[in-house]
């Protein structure tokens, strides 16, 4: 397979009056065309900065990549000029955020916003982004696109919005699509239809998608390959399937044990105790020693080093070390 994106090595800090905050510490991603990435994780782990890192869209001061490279394409844009990284946004890679009211212009017709990006990028008539765009929005399952074209976002649905900002995301045929927490402000049933959406439109266009998300639910639904990122760092990578039904890393597991499932009935969710570590000044060993239950004195230490346990599945945890296996074994 064309391995479309690949990470290596990426570091992200904030500056704050507060100090550095490491939010992203040294991930390492890849990503083919044609899939769907998806990267889960609770609130702070460094899914949003990952993602923002690769569009190029961490605002200086205060945050900064101070390491590490994202090639797209052979091109590493963390060397690129802001110049030419416009170039690529929106056209090669585009992003759909979570709240698709702020990502619209309130005060400009859906129309203007549409075929501003083809007007821009393209180099084609007024009619010709007219005729896309309509084509954009069958495309998303907006009926009578006609007529939508000349209304504005707050004559909407929260669901409809989603499906525009979809559109805009996608009017430029990019070969990259990012969605950030694309579901999380709709009801269950619109969630559906969406990830529906997504499934249609990377049949139809070959797109390749990075979801993040921390809805295991929606995950399930349509990722291709997992990674697990835990206090801006990735500890677990590996297929649908790894990931589901054989993890590794005990916080993996955690987040798997704190879904509700239908075969578990009247059984109790168990929670993760604690909280994350602070990332002003982040532990030295595993950042998930102090909340796990099958901690060891190494792990607080020294960071594990990557186990492979397949081609496609790898875990950072010292409990898949053979050395560990071995002592555990003779327990």
């Amino acid at each position: 397979m064309e391995k479309i994106l690949d990470i290596k090595d990426l570091h992200v800090s904030f500056v704050t009056y507060g100090g550095e905050v490491q939010a992203v510490r040294g991930v390492n991603l890849e990503l083919y065309k044609g899939e769907t990435l998806a990267i889960v994780g609770e609130s702070g782990c460094g899914k949003s900065v990952t993602a923002n890192s690769i569009m190029k869209l961490i605002p200086s001061p205060p945050g900064k990549i101070k390491k590490g490279s994202i090639h797209f394409k052979g091109q590493d844009i963390t060397k690129l000029s802001n110049k030419k990284v416009r170039k690529i946004r929106g056209v090669d890679i585009s992003m759909i955020f979570q709240d698709p009211m702020t990502a619209l212009n309130p005060t400009l017709t859906i129309g203007n916003q549409l075929t501003e990006g083809l007007k821009q990028h393209r180099n084609i008539s007024s009619k010709q982004a007219n005729d896309q765009a309509i084509e954009m929005l069958n495309l998303v399952g907006i009926p009578n696109p006609d007529e939508r074209m000349k209304q504005y976002p707050h004559q909407f649905s929260g669901g409809m919005r989603q499906r525009i900002v979809i559109a805009m995301a996608l009017i430029c045929e990019p070969e990259l699509l990012i969605a950030d927490e694309p579901t999380t402000a709709l009801d269950v049933t619109i969630q559906a239809q969406i990830l529906q959406l997504f499934q249609k439109i990377q049949r139809e266009t070959g797109v390749s998608i990075i979801l993040i998300t921390h809805d295991l639910g929606v995950v399930a639904k349509i990722a291709n390959r997992i990674a697990v990122m835990y206090a801006g760092k990735v500890i677990e990578t590996g297929t649908r399937q790894e990931i589901f039904y054989r993890p590794n890393h005990p916080y993996t597991q955690g987040l798997l044990n704190s879904v509700p499932r239908l075969d578990q009935k009247g059984e109790k969710l168990v929670p993760i105790v604690g909280t994350p570590p602070d990332l002003f000044s982040p532990p030295e060993g595993c950042p998930f020693t102090a909340r796990c239950p099958k901690a060891m004195e190494v792990c607080s230490r020294v960071y594990p080093f990557q186990t492979e346990l397949s081609d496609t599945h790898a875990v950072d945890c010292w409990l898949q070390d053979e050395r560990a296996k071995k002592y555990i074994a003779s327990t």
